[in-house]
């Protein structure tokens, strides 16, 4: 019998606890291969130190790096700068041991680019938002 329960905004030691239960069950699952979380954070700059975009991702347990923004200021974009913010993230993450990269995107974003940088569509929502797709992305490194 389920008792009566509220369900109410986290705190912040709420937060931890959900994360530690999760990864407790999981870990029970599956044994890690890497610690929990590993940042892989990057900006990149011009000579003169003018932040031109970067990328936001790390490394979990199971050594998938997750990509989780990547963004290139619009002056500096189709000069290949994302693209070499990419591989810089992926070869920095297989040196730790990635072993596969994984993202998703808009395709009023970069499904283009991420294809042209060798990575697989793996599944879509199809009309989200209205009138787009969002893609799941993933890539052997």
């Amino acid at each position: 019998m389920i008792s009566r329960i509220s369900i109410e905004p986290c705190a912040k030691e709420d937060i931890k606890s959900i994360l530690d239960g999760l990864n407790e069950y999981n870990l029970n699952k599956v044994s890690a291969l890497a610690p929990i979380w590993t940042p892989l954070d990057f900006v990149a700059k011009t000579k003169e130190g003018e932040n031109i975009g970067g990328v936001l991702g790390g490394i979990g347990y199971w050594n998938g790096l997750e990509i989780r923004a990547l963004w290139v200021h619009e002056q500096f974009r189709g000069q290949g700068y994302g693209s070499k913010i990419l591989a810089y993230i992926e070869e920095v993450a297989r040196e730790k041991g990635a072993e596969i990269a994984m993202l998703d995107t808009f395709d009023f974003q970069a499904e283009e680019f991420y294809l042209k940088n060798g990575y697989q569509p793996i599944g879509e929502i199809k009309d989200f938002p209205t009138g787009h797709r969002r893609i799941y992305f993933s890539k052997r490194l």
